[in-house]
Order: structure tokens, then C-alpha cells, then sequence
């Protein structure tokens, strides 16, 4: 049996709420690293403890928290995705073009949303994470994403 320890219980009063929306211009199907922009949102705002959301107004792109070491794993994801909605699938939906309907598959697996614990400020990622706006259309878009920190604040 796995040993499971519980850390220090932390409590906190949520006194305050922050939004803001970037704006993230994309090169065309790949992943943005999102994390810093994010991380510059709480530290303006002050952020204590609490939580910060991010959320793509869009239904061709996601979101993704996923290993920001080696670039490797992001090449691997996008193959994995195209393997699993390929443009020539046969979808009914082409109105914007081959790679739309692939793109919403896409989004719907790996999803528009993310919710990440803020402890002292910062996000609660492991080493190895980072957050990423993923671009499943080929050519270049205007992404929006909505941020919203929910918490206390300095």
C-alpha cells in the first residue's frame, strides 16, 4: 500500500477577485508557454493564497499544464493529437477549412480551462510544469484567454 502524508493545512480568506484577458497571438499549430504572462498577472496584483484561472475563449485552441523542459514532449503531444484527429477523417464540419473540425476535437480532449492552487504567491506547479495555450489551427490566430485570480491580495 502507497504511504499518503498530508501536508501543512493552510487557511485563508477569500477577500478579493481579479480578472484580466491576454491577448496571445499564436504562430499557427503549436504551444505557447503561458506561464510567465500568468505568473505576472498575480505577482501585479499581489496575489496571496487562492486560486487563478485560465480560460480560452476559444473552441480551435486549448489549454494544457505539461512538462516545460524538454521541447521533445510538445512535438510528441502535437503528433498524439494529430493521430487521434487527423484532417482526413472524413468530418462533416469543413466550412473554415480542413483543420477546423480537427481542432475542435482537439480542444475538447485536451480542454479550454485550467485551475492552479496560488500558495504565497506564486502557482502551485510542479518542477517540471508550465502552462500552455495550445493552437490547433494551422495558420496564426488572435487568442484571448481569460485569467482570473480568486484569493487573498497584499
Amino acid at each position: 500500500m502507497a504511504a499518503i502524508r498530508q501536508g501543512e493545512v493552510r487557511e485563508s480568506t477569500v477577500t478579493r477577485r481579479f480578472t484580466t484577458v491576454l491577448g496571445v497571438e499564436t504562430r499557427g499549430r503549436d504551444f505557447t508557454d503561458i506561464t510567465e504572462a500568468v505568473a505576472g498577472f498575480l505577482a501585479a496584483i499581489g496575489a496571496g493564497e487562492g486560486e487563478v484561472s485560465v480560460f480560452c475563449r476559444h473552441t480551435s485552441a486549448s489549454l494544457t499544464i505539461q512538462e516545460n523542459a524538454d521541447p521533445d514532449v510538445r512535438v510528441d503531444l502535437a503528433t498524439a493529437l494529430d493521430r487521434l484527429a487527423p484532417e482526413d477523417a472524413g468530418w462533416v464540419h469543413s466550412l473554415e477549412g480542413p483543420d477546423d473540425m480537427p481542432s475542435h476535437v482537439k480542444a475538447m480532449l485536451t480542454g479550454i480551462h485550467l485551475a492552479v492552487p496560488v500558495i504565497a504567491g506564486r502557482m502551485a506547479l510542479g518542477t517540471w510544469q508550465g502552462l500552455y495555450l495550445v493552437e490547433h489551427r494551422i495558420h496564426a490566430h488572435r487568442r484571448e484567454l481569460v485569467v482570473a485570480f480568486v484569493g487573498d491580495a497584499n
